[in-house]
């Protein structure tokens, strides 16, 4: 099929709104759970979703989305509400907070998914599509309740972008101005669940919780401020949704939502390795620059240290002696050295090899490097 046509198909276009409506939904909220520390947040309220999609189903008798994104966002408030009451009333620590809320609902869930799967009732068949995601079972009608929810959570982090900033960085802090902590942790807590229960159907309880942490994380490698990791994260989202649902529409029998997730890991990963100054390559190569820079320095100042104790400026040093002591590593840093101007060959004996002598600017340099290295007190 060709391009052009294949993008004018009807599930394929109504799967790539949705994976990109939720990219941005979740890269945005994930770059809050991450910076609290809190990245299993969204996997607690994933798991945390499927008892209320359950008893969503048991209540009403029907697999109508609106139903049990409702059942899923109502179990995931009360995950999130009882993450916040085990972490502020008692001495339990985030994490254990986080892994009693997410085995006590999901096993929950899972035995009220057993009961549905043994009942006589054929409309109850798919409900475990919820576990892994089913995108291409998404309708038209299911991107406008995708739709408000993303507009919805954007607006709220809009609305309250400075209360939210302080919270995440600071919470000590904002108490002290007077801001109510726990209500907005609670706001934002809520914000992330509606994240998690838009994207049940795509990604599904198990990976829903990458998406929530991966834009985030390959979003931090690349900067230090909030609102540029923030619209990182949403673009990462977006591109992760995209092009995980291109993947599947083009390779036929492939799970969209796994696709999707590998697709937000790969970015993580990439990241990782390339992203400028905080990026595994980066570091790297700027460790090795550095190291390179200091011997160089060391070079030079060996060179002046030479000729004071010659009390001969123009004094000759061999660039064998260099090599003996600082290896290949001491030819890279006269040849750096005489690039930047701070030494220049010299002939000695014609029987003897090339010998360096310090310029103007040479010795100046020296100087200003021995100079930080041993401050003058006063």
């Amino acid at each position: 099929m060709a391009f052009p046509g294949f993008l004018a198909d009807y599930t394929v276009q109504t799967v790539i709104v949705g994976a990109s409506l939720l990219g941005l939904c979740s890269g945005a909220l994930g770059c809050f759970a991450v910076l609290r520390q809190q990245s299993l947040l969204g996997d607690a309220l994933s798991h945390a979703a499927l008892p209320g999609i359950a008893i969503g189903f048991l209540l009403f008798g029907s697999r109508q989305l609106s139903i049990l994104l409702s059942g899923a966002l109502v179990a995931g408030v009360l995950a999130a509400l009882l993450i916040v009451l085990l972490t502020r009333r008692s001495r339990l620590k985030t994490d254990a907070a986080l892994g009693i809320a997410l085995s006590l609902f999901f096993a929950v869930g899972v035995v009220l998914l057993t009961h549905i799967q043994n009942r006589e009732n054929a409309s109850q068949a798919g409900l475990d599509a919820f576990l892994f995601g089913q995108a291409a079972a998404m309708l038209r009608q299911d991107l406008w309740i995708l739709g408000t929810v993303t507009a919805t959570a954007l607006l709220l982090v809009i609305s309250f972008w400075k209360e939210f900033k302080v919270v995440t960085f600071d919470p000590d802090f904002a108490s002290s101005l007077g801001l109510p902590v726990t209500a907005l942790e609670i706001v934002l807590t809520t914000m992330i669940a509606l994240a998690v229960v838009i994207g049940l159907q795509m990604v599904g309880v198990v990976l829903m919780a990458a998406m929530i942490i991966a834009p985030a994380a390959a979003a931090r490698q690349w900067t230090h401020r909030l609102e540029t990791m923030l619209i990182l994260a949403m673009v990462f989202g977006a591109v992760s949704g995209i092009t995980g649902a291109l993947l599947s529409s083009l390779a036929r029998g492939l799970a969209t939502g796994p696709l999707i997730v590998l697709t937000a890991s790969g970015l993580v990963l990439f990241s990782i390795l390339f992203a400028t100054r905080r990026g595994i390559l980066w570091t790297a190569i700027h460790a090795r620059r550095q190291h390179a820079n200091l011997i160089t320095q060391h070079v030079l100042t060996t060179l002046y240290q030479l000729a004071q104790n010659h009390h001969n400026p123009a004094y000759r040093t061999e660039q064998g002696m260099v090599v003996s002591y600082y290896g290949d590593a001491g030819n890279r840093a006269l040849s750096e050295l005489d690039r930047l101007g701070y030494v220049k060959p010299a002939r000695h004996l014609p029987e003897e090899g090339t010998h360096w002598i310090l310029t103007a600017a040479g010795i100046k340099e020296a100087e200003r490097i021995l100079a930080s290295l041993h401050p003058v007190e006063s």
